[in-house]
This record gives structure tokens, C-alpha cells and sequence, in this order.
């Protein structure tokens, strides 16, 4: 491959820029080939659900249409996310040619304090079951993208999925992580009548190819088609044709069955929260790296840090580091571990008190004095947030806290010196990615997740619960904007990304995999600006990750220098690193799944990127 030729040419130290002008006629191949098209792209977790997003491009849809089937599909598909989960977007609108965000988390519901949880004797909210559900918000962000900006139906987009509901063969992997997680899915009643069709023999989950049916869920997507189908009868526009099924799903009989079916299984969700929970659109956050525009959710995700870690990095020279060089790594490392210490301790749903001091945290100042702080020989086992406070003229009001942070953290939480398979699956908990864009110059990009296997179902709607409750704190001392309470949206790992240069859309990027996100998005896109790699090449080129962030699930943990290491690094890198302090593990594939869409303005065409393992596909035509 192109990126890996590179790869050794820059460890013998010659020039990167030498390389790329070496290889720019050298035949590239990749695992997996790129995509091209000219009209549209579609590409997400499953490719029956890519499939989706292809009909209905090929029926006239544009590129929010096509997310919106994709995004339904998935969530039929239990793709690590149901219909009671989260959803973020980020959208480029060609009409008033800027990027606008989709905020569809659900929020704490009514009852859960940190006074409630502690009084379970927990530490934090649940990874599992009806206490660790948020309310349901990809319904909802589903509904207002194709309402706002779409153009067709909750008919037609709904169509694909409801299709699926009424039965379609079920992959491995999801058939797989069903048997594996059958033992939770027993103690909730609903979710047992769905998943396990074969309830009391060996595999009591359905096998791989099997015709996985979902009547409950079927019935729940006719209701809301129902919905806006009777609005259109009585004179609605599309618009508000749709909004009448939005109503009926959080307002109607369907949210009578979440919130009753929820507190029947120890849940706290009432009807009133579903009926006062709103879709937010938002502005993103954003900064240049080297004149490109990179844009990210708000600090209610940890979107931020990847433009904090960008801030930081631009004080450095990192062609001349070389790709995947000792250098280059430690230095990532580093800038990285600045940059996720602030999320932990600084990020929360900016709806509520105290405000999160976002200029600071943002401004290029702040970057400099954080990037000067770097030591170049070791990891900084102590790298704890900074102080961004007085880079808008403000003094911290957490000082005192901040003091203590990391001793503080020592007894919240626990640091593992074993990274083992449980804490890695904890790190990595899932989520995917849907990408795609349109010859009009729509372009979108959703991180949806929550509702996973082994989700808590709700009642006879056939909806999974969220278990997004679990990236909460409990303890200020952790993070004074991340305490849960009522109404509260949790800081989540989920985050889209999009870039543009010279005015015009550049990349549209996303994947899967928890707090593993924004550090493999941020490689992914060093490896196209720094290292001239294409969109396919970057999302399966060889990436590391770090893994002294603490955790957003389960026992939040970390492992402090920690550091996952793809299986091709040169034996000389491993031996550096050890030496400089880190605890390394070993990977295959380390780069993903990573969804992407290049916009190709010299040939007017777009080039698609999906990494080289998962079931993360498209189409383009």
C-alpha cells in the first residue's frame, strides 16, 4: 500500500514530501477499494443499510433524505443503537453554504439526581437496563432533519426500515452479540420476547442469516407514518405533516407506552419528559488547522477536544516528524492527553449551570501554553486540564478542585495497570457512523448510537432504551459540568466531524467505538492534510490510540500511559516508546471503523473511505 511503502521510507528517515512525490504515480491498493461517485454517496454501518440511503437517492432524495433512511435502518438493524437512542449531526447546507448541528441526545429523566444513584450505592448510573436510559432522542433527530431539510416523506424514508421490521436476515454479528449478551436481556421482558426466538434451547438467539422479525417495532414506525399521512389529509404541509408524527411519538400514545413500560421495569422516565424533550439546532464549534476549517458538536460531546488536540498540534512541524515516527506518536500522545484532560474535567450540556469556558479552552493562546507544557523524552503520567480561564479574562472558579483533580481521581476512580478485554470493550463501546453527500452540495454527518444489545426494550413499542446515563458523574470533583440531574443532557463520546477549505466542503468524517473517537479521527485526518495519504488509504492506515483518558462507560476508568499500538510497528518504535514510559498493547487493525467522504473539486466527484474491518460499507453512484 501506498501509506505503508511511506511508512517505511519515513522511519529510514528520508523526507515525507520526497515519498509522496516518489509515489504519486505508484499503483495503490488497499483492502478494501475506494469509492467513487459523482451524483451521491452513501456509506454507514451495515450494507443493507448503505442499500437504504441508494434507494432513496435513487429516487430523487437528496442527502438528508438518504441519512434518514440510513439512520432508521441501522437502528432496525441494532446496529450498537435502537430507535430509543441518541443522534448528532452535523449538516452542510450548499443554501446558505455553512455547517448547522443537529442535537438529538436525550436527557436525564425526573428523579435521577446523584443523590438517587449514591443512594443505590453506585458510583455511577448504570451501564445496563431502564436506569440507564436517557430519553429517547433519535426519533425525534430524525424527524426534524427530514423535516428541516429534507425533502420527501416520512413515508418514503421510513420505507427501507420498515421493510427490515417486518423481517430480514439477520448478520452474524448482531446474532452473535445477542447470544453473548442473552443473560441481560432476560431480566427485562420485552427485550426477551424480541431477541431470544428460541428461548430455552442452547442458542436461544437467532442464527446468522435467520429472518429476524420485529412486529412491535413495525407497528410503532406504521403509527408515525400513520401520523403525518392523516396531517397531509387535513391540509399540512410535508413539514408539518411530519412534526405530527414527532408529536405522536413523544407526545401520543406511543410515549404513554415508553414512559408506562420504562417505571414497570424500574425506570424513572415520565410522559412529561418525553412531551417538554426538544431536538436542539445548533451552532457548531470550529477552528483552522493550517486554514482548513474543522468543525465539531458542542461541548456536550467530546467533539472539542479533537479541536483542542488541533490547536495544540500546530506548534509543532509534524510532516518532518514523519508518519507514524517515535516523534510523531509521543507527540500525538501528548497533545492528545492535554486535550481529553480538559473534556474530563471541563465539558457538559451548556443548557445548564456553570458555563463550560469553551473560548478559552478553544483560543490558539491557550493551545501554545498547553503545547509548551509537552515533555519531548517521557510520558507525563500527570497530565491533568489546564486552566483556560483567565484566556477570556476570567479567573477560575474551580481552582481549589482542580488542585486536587488527580489525587482526587485516585480514589473515584480506578487507574488499571491490566488493560484487559473487559476495560477495552468498556473504551470502545459502540456506536456508528453514517456519511453522505449529493451533487446538489448537501452534505451530512451523524455519530447516532445508544439502545445497544443488550438493550432494555420499552414495552410493546419495540424501541431499545438508551444506556447513556453511565457518562454522567455523580461527584463535582470529577467534573463540575458533568453531574447528573434532571433534564441534563450527559457529556457523550458520540461526534460527527466535517471540514471544509477555500469555502467548500473537504471531508465529512465519523466513526465508531466510545472515547476511541476523536483520537482516530484526528489521525485519520492528519493522515490527508500532513501526509497527502487518499480517503481510503487514511481510513485504513495503521493508527495507535491512547488510553490514559478516563473512560466515559462503566468505571471510567484509564490506564495511565497506556497505549495500543497497531501489529506492524517496527520493532525500533515499540522499543523507543517503552522506554519513554508507555505500556503498550498490540492491535491488528487499529484504525476504525472510520466512515469518510472526500470532495474531489479538481474532477467534480466524490471519493468515499470506509476502514478495513467491521461491516462499515457504501455506495456511490
Amino acid at each position: 500500500m501506498k501509506y505503508l511503502l511511506l511508512f517505511v521510507v519515513l522511519m529510514a528517515g528520508v523526507s515525507p514530501l520526497l515519498c509522496a512525490q516518489s509515489f504519486n504515480n505508484f499503483p495503490v491498493t488497499t483492502q478494501k477499494p475506494p469509492l467513487h461517485g459523482k451524483h451521491w454517496m452513501a456509506i454507514t454501518g451495515k450494507p443493507l443499510a448503505a442499500t437504504a440511503g441508494a434507494m432513496i437517492f435513487s429516487q430523487g432524495g437528496n442527502a438528508v433524505d438518504a441519512s434518514c433512511a440510513m439512520l432508521a435502518a441501522t437502528c432496525t438493524m441494532w446496529d450498537v443503537l435502537s430507535w430509543g437512542g441518541e443522534t448528532q449531526a452535523l449538516i452542510y447546507n450548499p443554501k446558505t453554504k455553512k455547517v448547522i448541528a443537529i442535537n438529538a441526545m436525550g436527557v436525564a429523566p425526573t428523579g435521577a439526581t446523584a443523590e438517587f444513584f449514591k443512594g443505590k450505592g453506585m458510583s455511577y448510573p448504570p451501564e445496563f437496563g431502564p436506569l440507564a436510559a436517557t430519553t429517547p432522542g433519535t426519533a425525534g433527530g430524525l424527524m426534524t432533519m427530514l423535516a428541516e431539510y429534507g425533502t420527501m416523506s416520512l413515508k418514503e424514508v421510513l420505507a427501507p426500515a420498515m421493510q427490515l421490521a417486518d423481517g430480514y436476515p439477520i448478520e452474524a454479528q448482531t446474532a452473535n452479540s445477542i447470544e453473548r449478551g442473552k443473560a441481560e436481556i432476560k431480566k427485562w421482558p420485552y427485550s426477551t420476547k424480541v431477541f431470544l426466538p428460541h428461548l430455552g434451547q442452547k442458542r436461544e438467539a437467532p442464527d446468522a442469516g435467520e429472518i429476524f422479525v420485529q412486529k412491535d417495532l413495525l407497528a410503532t414506525l406504521q403509527k408515525l407514518v400513520d401520523a403525518e399521512q392523516q396531517a397531509l389529509k387535513k391540509g399540512r404541509n410535508r413539514r408539518e405533516a411530519i412534526y405530527a408524527a414527532y408529536d405522536r411519538f413523544y407526545k401520543g400514545d406511543i410515549a404513554k407506552e415508553i414512559a408506562r413500560s420504562t417505571q414497570e421495569q424500574g425506570g424513572l422516565i415520565t410522559e412529561q419528559d418525553l412531551a417538554n424533550w426538544k431536538v436542539k439546532i445548533e451552532e457548531p464549534l470550529m477552528t483552522t488547522y493550517k486554514g482548513i476549517e474543522v468543525y465539531k458538536m458542542q461541548q456536550w460531546t467530546q467533539g472539542p477536544a479533537m479541536l483542542q488536540t488541533l490547536n495544540i498540534l500546530e506548534n509543532f512541524d509534524l510532516k518532518s516528524m514523519g508518519y507514524n515516527s517515535t516523534r510523531y506518536i509521543h507527540t500525538l500522545y501528548q497533545a492528545m492527553n492535554l486535550a481529553f484532560a480538559d473534556r474530563d474535567f471541563y465539558y457538559g450540556d451548556p443548557a445548564f449551570a456553570p458555563e463550560e469556558p469553551m473560548k478559552g479552552l478553544l483560543s490558539k493562546e491557550y493551545a501554545k501554553e498547553r503545547a509548551k507544557s509537552i515533555n519531548m523524552e517521557m510520558n507525563d503520567a500527570k497530565a491533568g486540564p489546564g486552566d483556560p480561564y483567565p484566556f477570556e479574562g476570567k479567573k477560575n472558579p474551580y481552582l481549589d478542585v482542580l488542585g486536587k483533580w488527580g489525587a482526587s481521581q485516585s480514589s473515584l476512580n480506578k487507574n488499571v495497570t491490566d488493560v484487559n478485554e473487559q476495560f477495552m470493550e468498556a473504551f470502545t463501546a459502540g456506536t456508528t457512523s453514517v456519511e453522505a453527500a449529493d451533487k446538489e452540495g448537501w452534505v451530512v454527518s451523524i455519530t447516532p448510537s445508544g439502545g445497544w444489545v443488550p438493550a432494555c426494550i420499552a414495552g410493546t413499542t419495540g424501541v431499545g432504551l438508551s444506556q447513556r446515563m453511565q457518562s454522567f458523574v455523580l461527584d463535582a470533583k470529577e467534573n463540575p459540568f458533568n453531574v447528573v440531574e434532571p433534564g441534563k443532557r450527559p457529556r457523550v463520546t458520540l461526534t460527527p466531524s466535517m471540514a471544509l477549505k477555500n469555502g467548500k466542503p473537504f471531508l465529512s468524517f465519523a466513526k465508531q467505538a466510545g472515547d476511541e473517537q476523536d483520537q482516530l479521527l484526528l489521525q485519520f485526518f492528519l493522515n490527508m492534510v500532513e501526509f497527502d495519504m487518499t480517503v481510503q488509504e487514511s481510513t485504513e492506515a495503521p493508527s495507535f490510540k491512547t488510553l490514559q483518558m478516563y473512560g466515559s462507560f462503566g468505571n471510567h476508568e484509564r490506564s495511565i500511559g497506556g497505549l495500543t499500538l497497531n501489529n506492524a510497528m517496527p520493532p525500533w518504535v515499540r522499543k523507543d516508546l517503552s522506554r519513554m514510559g508507555y505500556k503498550i498493547t498490540y492491535q491488528e487493525r487499529t484504525s476504525g471503523p472510520i466512515n469518510a467522504i472526500y470532495f474531489d473539486w479538481e474532477h467534480g466527484s466524490f471519493w468515499g473511505g470506509s476502514s478495513n474491518h467491521g461491516e462499515d460499507y457504501g455506495i456511490g453512484w
